[in-house]
């Protein structure tokens, strides 16, 4: 098990976002420790790519603070994001469909000797890669174009190790992927955990969530709507949660179970339905 550090590695502090009259963040705190899976749920508009996008450089914060292992830092463009080690996998992968899997892992971070690719050097360090985090591909020299679903997705997830970094950004990883490609990628999750990296899922599945996350942290319209332990809540609690719901079949029932032995518990026109 990893021992999970006092302090975050990557900690948001209060962070606004808006795009003209759109205020699509509010005072959003987050953080994030070495060894730890965070899944940022949401319903579509909650804000969770916007903040993802702070977090990757895309979209500086117009408010608030970001902290690196402590201290206060500007990420203004996906470069600086890159310098302190953090990783971003999109959605759409962007991966060469043309180029074999080593290209696609070193695309833009070539290994040279002197003007020359040192292709051996790429193709070690991508077996190694490939092996330590378990990653079962039929060849390293095949173009990416004759991978499934699943092993795509974990090719783009192998990129974004090439530069070791300390945070690892996940963006839907399991969308259209079938039963066997989700277990893949879900197992990949778990051994970046194993490994000490930090990474923040971002999932409309909450299988996938419950399965692999130590916390799921809600947002809802923009705002913090808590933060959960996995282990300790219920699926129920995180819907709630999610929807912005205060009257649902879990709080009714939290509600009768606590009314004193011998009480008249107030039945509701909610309850007689």
């Amino acid at each position: 098990m990893i021992h999970v550090s006092a302090t975050p590695v990557l900690a948001l502090r209060g962070v606004s976002k808006r795009f003209g009259a759109v205020q699509a963040l509010t005072d959003v705190d987050l953080e994030i420790h070495a060894g730890e899976v965070v899944a940022l749920v949401g319903d579509n508009g909650a804000g969770k790519s916007t903040l993802v996008k702070t977090i990757a450089g895309v979209h500086p914060i117009d408010d608030g603070t970001i902290e690196w292992e402590g201290r206060a830092v500007r990420i203004n463009r996906p470069n600086d994001a890159q310098t302190l080690g953090i990783a971003t996998v999109y959605q759409d992968l962007a991966l060469c469909d043309n180029l074999d899997v080593v290209a696609n892992l070193f695309l833009g971070s070539e290994i040279t000797s002197g003007s020359v690719l040192n292709e051996i050097a790429m193709e070690k360090r991508a077996k190694e890669l490939l092996d330590t985090l378990s990653i079962r591909i039929p060849s390293v020299r095949i173009p990416v174009a004759s991978l499934s679903g699943g092993q795509r997705q974990v090719v783009a997830i192998a990129r974004a190790l090439i530069g070791d970094p300390k945070i690892v950004i996940l963006d839907e990883p399991t969308a259209a992927l079938g039963v066997e490609q989700t277990a893949q990628v879900l197992d990949l999750v778990e051994r970046l955990r194993e490994r000490g990296h930090g990474v923040i899922l971002i999932s409309h599945n909450m299988a996938d969530v419950r399965a692999v996350a130590d916390k799921v942290a809600v947002l809802r319209l923009g705002r913090n709507n808590g933060v959960f332990p996995v282990k300790d809540t219920s699926h129920e609690e995180i819907i709630a949660a999610i929807t912005g719901a205060t009257d649902n079949a879990v709080t009714r029932r939290q509600a009768r179970t606590a009314t004193p032995a011998g009480a008249t518990a107030t039945v509701t026109k909610e309850d007689a339905k």
